[in-house]
């Protein structure tokens, strides 16, 4: 019983930064682990981060990985996603998942709408 909303994407030139949160009802959230998932158009979704409920452990696809950061502050019922370095190829729009550890997102129980992250080169 999670409800979770992105926010934090928009329109960033090629090497900048942005952070996106995810943000969730229920107070059962801070249990659950969290990822982060992105599909470009017209491709399959693909795993981005995924963190514990402890926030111990993470991790990242080869991709992103060194470039993004993925934390949670469960006192605010928010999981963040850094992205530095963009490039265009991280251009898609992003979902936080939670309840699932897969690295495909099957069998992740709750799902954000997305946001939309477009990198201009």
């Amino acid at each position: 019983q999670v409800q979770l909303a992105e926010s934090g994407g928009g329109l960033v030139q090629g090497g900048g930064s942005l952070r996106l949160s995810c943000a969730a009802s229920g107070r059962s959230f801070s249990s659950y682990a969290v990822g982060w998932f992105r599909q470009a158009q017209g491709k399959e979704r693909e795993f981005v981060a995924r963190i514990t409920w402890s926030g111990d452990t993470t991790d990242y696809a080869d991709s992103v990985k060194g470039r993004f950061t993925i934390s949670r502050d469960n006192a605010k019922n928010t999981v963040y996603l850094q992205m530095n370095s963009l490039k265009s190829e991280d251009t898609a729009v992003y979902y936080c998942a939670a309840g699932g550890w897969s690295f495909t997102g099957d069998d992740f129980k709750y799902w954000g709408q997305g946001t939309q992250v477009t990198v201009s080169s």
